[in-house]
């Protein structure tokens, strides 16, 4: 009788340590996909369907501090030189007086989108350029005497002559955060020493359709990219309500800043389109400026809400793109107000 119930209880002890050894795998997300969703939310990157659109989003439905302290913050980028390249950080160059005499060398600011190949049936293939294709143009310009810098060096250089590096001023940004950007094109940039800046969009663009994924984001912080932002969904901004404005242009800044430690100081407007109401958003929140997809050069005396953009189109030859740079040296300033359909 007594070793029988030896038995039952040692039975019952291993029926225990088996169901607790199930309970732990599922929470580790072993069992099941709350593992990848858990690092696809902690990267910055949008959960399938999960983001929705500024008109069914308001301000009051946000909590960014919440999303910062998932994260945590580089502050690496913040307060010291990056990690990988040895450029300063935006800090530094806030604080750095400058020489007293503000510059005046004009800067272009090229934009790309995806360094890949377009696939058979993309809506717009033009925003494809292939990895070898960006890899020449980059080498092209480099060889023409160029040198990359980011929006928040060009700014410091004309309002206090903070130094830029040796060479042409240039900046070379890429939109909307596709995972390409990080693969293909950061590789080519690190080599030859130089920064970009990264216009990313916080939610619509998840991995599954090339956006980026966990650690990318701080990756290229930690390697002196300046982050900036086109808001959370790419949304045509004239058309939506003040609140959900505010949400797209204030709310995102505020996001990114406690996500990734960085300033935001540039917004980008997605497709290009803004008006005086957007403008006045933009300024409200505390940016230092804007880019738009008109094609220009920027200057010392340019509208910073509206600096232009050349959109560098898939298949444009190295030579071809530095034609197209000194061809728009002359071209006027931006619209108080655009509309690119």
């Amino acid at each position: 009788m007594i070793r029988r119930r030896r038995i039952t209880a040692i039975l019952a002890g291993l029926l225990v340590i088996a169901v607790l050894a199930a309970a732990v795998k599922l929470v580790s997300g072993g069992g099941g996909g709350g593992g990848g969703a858990t690092h696809a939310a902690i990267a910055g990157t949008p959960i399938g369907s999960a983001a929705r659109s500024p008109t069914h989003v308001s301000t009051r439905s946000v909590k960014p501090t919440k999303v910062g302290a998932a994260a945590g913050t580089a502050t690496t980028a913040v307060t010291g030189t990056s990690q990988v390249t040895g450029l300063p950080s935006s800090a530094q160059l806030a604080a750095d007086p400058g020489t007293g005499r503000p510059g005046t060398a004009g800067v272009p600011v090229l934009m790309y989108h995806v360094i890949a190949a377009p696939p058979p049936g993309a809506p717009f293939p033009g925003l494809y350029v292939t990895p070898d294709l960006f890899a020449a143009q980059m080498h092209a310009l480099q060889a023409a005497g160029w040198h990359g810098v980011t929006l928040d060096q060009m700014e410091a250089y004309w309002k206090r002559g903070v130094p830029l590096p040796k060479g042409k001023p240039i900046v070379v940004s890429f939109d909307n955060g596709y995972q390409s950007q990080y693969t293909k094109a950061f590789p080519v940039l690190r080599a030859m020493g130089w920064a970009a800046v990264e216009n990313i969009q916080l939610t619509g663009l998840p991995p599954s359709q090339g956006g980026f994924v966990a650690g990318q984001v701080k990756g290229l912080v930690a390697a002196g990219w300046e982050l900036d932002t086109q808001g959370f969904s790419h949304a045509d901004l004239v058309k939506l309500s003040p609140s959900d404005l505010h949400y797209q242009v204030a709310v995102s800044r505020t996001v990114i800043q406690k996500k990734y430690g960085v300033p935001v100081n540039w917004f980008c407007y997605p497709s290009g389109h803004y008006d005086a109401t957007v403008v006045a958003a933009v300024k409200a929140a505390g940016y230092l400026g804007s880019t738009t997809v008109v094609p220009g050069w920027a200057g010392p005396g340019s509208d910073l809400d509206r600096l232009p953009r050349l959109r560098v189109l898939g298949g444009t030859a190295p030579d071809a793109l530095l034609a197209q740079i000194a061809a728009i040296r002359s071209n006027g300033p931006p619209p108080a107000s655009y509309d690119p359909t």
